[in-house]
């Protein structure tokens, strides 16, 4: 099935590139750089999200500033903040960055089934459900790498953050192309022993930020009301091994706990609560031959269990 048939997207335009000739002609790259460190104030914050050593950030804006002849930045020992020079570029950075990702990604949608797939996905679901399902069906993806991303935050497709993101919620972000794929249940689990004890005795183990407002959380905290939450974590195999060494209870979902014999799932009138499962992609990615096969293979496997998924 063809990517467009599934996916409604909704495209923006972006703005037109600023007309008339520079001073000078810095590489892209530099100004990548400058950018990861106006928006994260800091070197080190900016080595994480480029993913290289600080002093390759250093060096890289250090470049840009040379060919300018500007300051960019007042370095503090704890924060990089930018001067008015530095300032004034912010915007025509952010345009030149909107056309070299869209040059990237029209490259990639040219591109044959060879080649790398990043798939960005919710840590525990990447780990637990998505590689075995993939391992499985290895022979249909032939060629391509897999680049899989376990992370909580949402990556950002716009810049190029990955190529297809597996949420699980309706992406907000204009602009992008997105299919729901099914539904994933939360249930309340425990240790075996948990059932036999008193519903005033019982302990909570609850997710930490960022993931305390999702709505599994919020209905284990109406459950739970005055009784005590014993651990928080933003790590959901950490809450779930928690709960099996007998800690507390906690809302898990089902393709993680619904099988594991060390817990049982507690009764109640409230669950499963279900979340949906998007596949999210960029427009102008959507259209690589090999995006639309890993997409195709995501979506055929959560649709294959979705009766262990809820």
């Amino acid at each position: 099935m063809p990517i467009p048939d599934f996916f409604a997207s909704a495209v923006h335009k972006s703005s037109d590139p600023p007309s008339g000739a520079t001073q000078a002609s810095p590489a892209w790259d530099d100004v990548r750089f400058f950018l990861a460190v106006a928006r994260d104030g800091s070197l080190s914050g900016a080595a994480r999200t480029l993913r290289v050593e600080h002093s390759t950030v250093a060096r890289r804006v250090a470049a840009l500033e040379a060919s300018l002849g500007v300051r960019l930045f007042d370095r503090l020992p704890r924060s990089w903040t930018l001067t008015s020079e530095g300032e004034a570029l912010i915007a025509p950075a952010e345009r030149l960055e909107h056309e070299a990702l869209a040059f990237s990604r029209a490259a990639t949608s040219a591109t044959s089934l060879q080649g790398t797939v990043r798939i960005s996905a919710p840590p525990a679901f990447a780990s637990h459900f998505l590689v075995p399902q993939l391992a499985s069906r290895i022979d249909r993806w032939k060629g391509i790498d897999l680049d899989l991303v376990g992370e909580v935050r949402t990556a950002n497709l716009h810049r190029g953050e990955a190529d297809l993101s597996l949420r699980f919620m309706r992406p907000g972000e204009p602009g992008l192309a997105a299919r729901k794929l099914g539904e994933l249940g939360f249930r309340l689990y425990a240790a075996p022993t948990w059932p036999e004890r008193a519903h005033a005795d019982w302990r909570f183990l609850g997710y930490g930020d960022p993931l305390s407002d999702v709505p599994h959380q919020q209905l284990l905290a109406r459950m739970a009301g005055e009784r005590p939450f014993v651990l928080r974590s933003n790590d959901l195999a950490a809450v779930h091994q928690a709960c099996r060494a007998g800690m507390g209870l906690a809302m898990l979902p089902s393709f993680l706990a619904g099988n594991d014999a060390g817990l049982v799932e507690m009764p109640g009138a409230d669950w499963p609560l279900l979340r949906e499962i998007w596949c999210v992609v960029h427009p102008d990615v959507r259209r690589s031959p090999r995006v639309r096969l890993m997409a195709d293979l995501i979506a055929e496997l959560v649709q294959e269990n979705s009766a262990v998924l809820v």
